[in-house]
């Protein structure tokens, strides 16, 4: 394991390391919103988001310094580097690959290191799971920080190499999108492990309803907030029962992309993942699908590349596209360029794109079918997707539940209490069918 030390100081430097306890949830500045609290300096998280603050800064800092190879070896995926602050260190697990990751959704480093260090504090998230861990959220609320434990990260980290050869063969997958791994070192206290993620539901400023689906029932009812109450309350399976996600010409692309993202998490051997689903009303505008023609262009340019990295194949096909003036827009894409992204990098018409899908493998071909869907031109693109009256906010969460021996055993116990009813605990395979049919179930 290669392992870097790197003396670092900064405006944190002085910084107090000792805890302010919080004396009561009431003595808490609430955020615009309830159920998430900004951490200010009376909160007992201050001291450790400003040293995690600090500490993303210089580690992000890092990847800016030193340019992401091209390709990646076995050591890259196990570097760790270590930076000494003040008063804790910061180890950041497989930097270049995750920095590499970001750059493929389309994100700067500037851009990541400003949102992760901004001077705004970040946010407190009060989930109701069952998880024992931290949840924050950027000032933007772009980004989550979850803490983590050994066990979970190990888990990710060894299985970092196949999530992103997943990633690259499918990039419009609904799976979570992990941007960063990182250990914080407090002397005297008890390390700590978090890990930064893309926040599904983002932008939120319009969202009215979030939920948590597993596909099955026992304890998945959460009560909601009281009408006319701003709380945000994440509901479950439950709740939902009697709604669809209405997409129409896009739910067989949904469906295709979770059995694809299930069948993978499947192979991992996990289970007790949730779909993260949110959806808010198209403004009148945005219900419009005759869409311009620069629109257009920009739109496909977003699902045949992936942000700005390098271009990955995949093309879409003529059944997916609108009517542009009367003909379909394939045959106006083909009198255009499509930038193959990057910036500066060589662009692609649509007929070498044809004839590149035409003499790949069938199974290039098998992908490019599941992924022909405009992206959305939005903030949040791989995680939205437009139907007729609403937008929806999807995501696959929570991967690191193995199906081990307590995990039967708990099957076993619960097939026992619960005797007729669907829970959490099953196999993958009936898990990975479950939420897949629950989809199927729910969407119209």
């Amino acid at each position: 394991m290669n392992r870097t030390e790197m003396e670092m100081s900064g405006p944190g430097g002085n910084r107090r390391t000792r805890t302010v306890k919080r004396k009561v949830w009431g003595g808490l500045r609430q955020w615009k919103l309830l159920g998430m609290f900004e951490i200010d300096q009376q909160h007992e998280f201050y001291s450790l988001t400003c040293m995690m603050k600090e500490g993303l800064c210089a580690a992000v800092q890092n990847t800016i310094d030193n340019p992401i190879p091209n390709e990646f070896s076995e050591d890259d995926y196990k570097l760790e580097v270590t930076q000494i602050h003040k008063d804790f260190r910061m180890e950041t697990f497989a930097g270049p690959v995750f920095a590499s990751l970001r750059r493929s959704l389309g994100m700067s480093e500037k851009e990541y290191q400003h949102s992760l260090s901004s001077e705004g504090s970040y946010l407190q998230f009060i989930s109701n799971s069952k998880s024992k861990a931290d949840f924050f959220l950027t000032n933007d609320k772009r980004f989550f920080l979850k803490t983590q434990n050994r066990r979970e990260v190990r888990f990710l980290l060894s299985n970092l190499r196949i999530y992103m050869e997943h990633l690259e063969k499918f990039p419009h997958s609904l799976l979570v999108k992990f941007l960063g791994v990182h250990r914080i070192r407090i002397p005297h206290r008890r390390k700590k492990y978090f890990i930064v993620m893309q926040s599904v539901f983002y932008p939120d400023e319009r969202i009215n309803a979030r939920y948590d689906i597993k596909g099955c029932e026992v304890s998945r009812w959460t009560d909601p907030a009281p009408e006319g109450s701003q709380v945000i309350v994440v509901l479950k399976d439950l709740n939902f029962e009697g709604q669809f996600i209405t997409l129409d010409h896009q739910r067989p692309w949904l469906l295709r992309q979770v059995e694809i993202d299930t069948a993978f998490l499947r192979e991992l051997n996990v289970l007790d993942y949730s779909l993260l689903l949110a959806h808010q009303p198209l403004h009148q505008d945005e219900r419009n699908h005759t869409l311009s023609f620069a629109t257009l262009i920009m739109r496909t340019k977003k699902s045949v590349t992936t942000g700005s990295g390098p271009a990955v194949p995949g093309a879409v096909l003529e059944e997916d596209l609108p009517e542009v003036n009367g003909r379909t827009s394939q045959s106006q894409i083909t009198e255009t360029s499509v930038d193959g992204g990057g910036g500066g990098g060589d662009s692609l018409d649509q007929d070498e794109l044809l004839d590149r899908a035409g003499a790949e493998s069938a199974e290039l071909r098998e992908f490019q079918a599941q992924n022909r869907r405009l992206l959305p031109n939005f903030k949040n693109p791989l995680h939205v997707i437009d139907g007729p009256e609403q937008r929806y906010f999807v995501g696959i969460i929570d991967i690191f539940t193995v199906y081990g021996f307590k995990k039967r055993l708990e099957h076993l116990w619960k097939r026992l209490r619960h005797p007729g009813q669907t829970f959490s605990t099953v196999s993958p395979p009936e898990y990975c069918q479950r939420l897949c049919q629950w989809v199927q179930d729910h969407s119209k």
